[in-house]
């Protein structure tokens, strides 16, 4: 159908759309992804299913919401019966492999029951959620849990580097002290100091460099290469020089307003209550940490760079498709809160790039797509660019591919995109007094509006046209009980339109309906 025959599908974690140069952030240079954008399609309006990574993620994988899915959490697995992005593109001839972070836990209790063996062919690939993992580095590895033989520590040790059984801890993620001791990186107070590790040694650089091995040996043969940096999520430190290549007045100020706080929502209140929260309340704290997560953004833009010359020297630009996204954002402080998980522009919106190399996307290059996308189409215009049929049984988004090459009259498309959050295993379920089940919200945003529908609590109501910082909650306006009332309707609406039958498609369906008789089944018959 097309010249792709490639697939780069890269991610960052925590990455912030608005703190790219192409999506408007004033002072942080991103050169290098803005000419992806320059070259393809930047999305303004693209959203994740969940704004945190693990279901954030399992949503990008599956092509389904996390109500679908049903891997809510971190560390809560992809059920067996799920299809992943493997299982989708290997038939279609793609090695789909991952370098990097997917934050996926394997489903041991399935396979147990199963008797699936965890080391065979297809044990590994369902235990890396449909990946051959040519190399899985999830980061934020606890100094007292790091396995000793990853392959980032055994490269850290190859180097010289001497970090004991954790390097990626001691090294990579610690700062050095004025005795030579190691301060770790997961303490915000050292953020500005330098990492223990040479740059060209560091997460970000690794990964690129095992992404550019992996491509030297697929060759010629067909891939999909999952590149999934573990930057800028934290612990925010870097190595120079990104660690103080910005500077507190080049840090924008924070989306935040007194009222959020004198008069908060219940849940917002307690997740303001959360100690990252308390700590980027914290001028002082915020000035000094968001520089470091600029500089690691930075620090990915240059990779990016790198990986881009290599695609070009290897002759692999014309013929591969090119994603940049990110999981997720991170709030940095903005309305009082640290981390991600709630439903404001800052950690559920999302960047994404997408450059398609076929000529019949030479007219689009360039362009800003307003329309509402979410993470789910990803998987969809993955199968659609490499001629595989539509599955919409289980598939819940739709293929990007009529925005990329337009042809004729434009497509019908989505007025909504949807979000849920499962904060169960937050302490802010604690201090609101609920179960674990009850611990639950959900997002619908329209053109102009954001509705939240939480369980035990009212809802939130966000006029996006005239607050466009979400700093006005008109959840208990009486002013807009109708507009309250209609996209809560939207949002039962949706949920009763899951692709819960997924184990036979619509098309076959429709070829029964009706055939009982002919089939022998005589029912009723006088």
């Amino acid at each position: 159908m097309a010249e792709v025959r490639n697939i780069l599908f890269i991610m960052c974690d925590q990455l912030r759309a608005d703190y790219l140069g192409c999506y408007g952030h004033p002072t942080l240079a991103t050169p290098h992804v803005d000419t992806l954008a320059a070259r393809g399609v930047r999305f303004a309006r693209a959203y994740c299913q969940s704004p945190i990574c693990g279901p954030s993620r399992a949503s990008f994988y599956t092509g389904r919401y996390m109500f679908s899915h049903g891997a809510t959490w971190n560390n809560v697995p992809v059920g067996l019966a799920e299809h992943t992005i493997g299982d989708y593109l290997r038939p279609l001839g793609q090695r789909v492999a991952l370098v990097g972070k997917t934050h996926m836990r394997a489903d041991h209790e399935g396979m147990a029951r199963l008797a699936l063996d965890p080391e065979s062919a297809i044990g590994r690939l369902v235990a890396e959620c449909g990946f051959e993992a040519f190399e899985r580095d999830d980061g934020l590895h606890p100094d007292q849990s790091a396995d000793p033989d990853l392959a980032y520590n055994r490269y850290l040790r190859e180097q010289g580097y001497e970090g004991g059984a954790n390097p990626w801890h001691t090294i990579a993620n610690s700062a050095e002290g004025p005795d030579g001791e190691a301060l770790s990186g997961w303490l915000m107070r050292h953020a500005r100091l330098p990492a223990r590790v040479k740059e060209a040694d560091s997460e970000t650089a690794y990964t690129t460099s095992r992404g550019i091995e992996f491509i030297e040996q697929a060759g010629d043969e067909p891939w999909c290469l999952h590149l999934s940096y573990i930057k800028p999520h934290w612990p925010y430190i870097a190595p120079a020089p990104y660690n103080d290549m910005y500077g507190a007045n080049q840090v924008l100020p924070p989306n935040r307003h007194r009222r959020e706080r004198d008069d908060p929502h219940p849940v917002h209140a307690a997740f303001m209550e959360h100690e990252d929260s308390r700590n980027f309340q914290n001028d002082k704290v915020r000035l000094h940490v968001v520089p470091v997560y600029m500089g690691l953004i930075k620090q990915i833009n240059d990779h990016v760079g790198r990986l881009m010359r290599h695609l070009e020297d290897s002759g692999r630009l014309a013929d591969t498709m090119i994603v940049f996204t990110s999981d997720h954002g991170d709030y940095l402080g903005d309305h009082w809160l640290g981390e991600k998980e709630l439903f404001h522009e800052e950690a559920v919106r999302i960047p994404l790039i997408i450059c398609d190399p076929d000529g019949a996307a030479d007219a689009t290059r360039g362009r800003v797509e307003e329309r509402l996308v979410e993470a789910i189409d990803l998987l969809p215009t993955f199968i659609d660019v490499l001629g595989g049929q539509a599955q919409p049984h289980r598939l819940e988004g739709r293929s990007l591919l009529p925005l990329l090459r337009p042809r004729g009259a434009a497509p019908e498309w989505r007025d909504a995109a949807f979000s849920e959050t499962d904060y169960a295993w937050r302490r802010a379920r604690l201090q609101l007094g609920l179960g674990p089940e009850e611990a639950r919200a959900f997002m619908v945003r329209t053109g102009r509006w954001k509705y939240l529908h939480y369980e035990r609590f009212r809802p939130q109501l966000f006029d996006l046209g005239a607050d466009p910082g979400e700093l006005c909650d008109l959840g208990r306006s009486p002013d807009h009980v109708e507009v309250r009332a209609e996209l809560h309707e939207r949002l039962f609406a949706w949920l009763r339109r899951r692709r819960t039958r997924t184990t036979i498609s619509d098309a076959e369906v429709a070829r029964r309906t009706g055939t009982g008789k002919q089939r022998g089944y005589l029912i009723g018959v006088w």
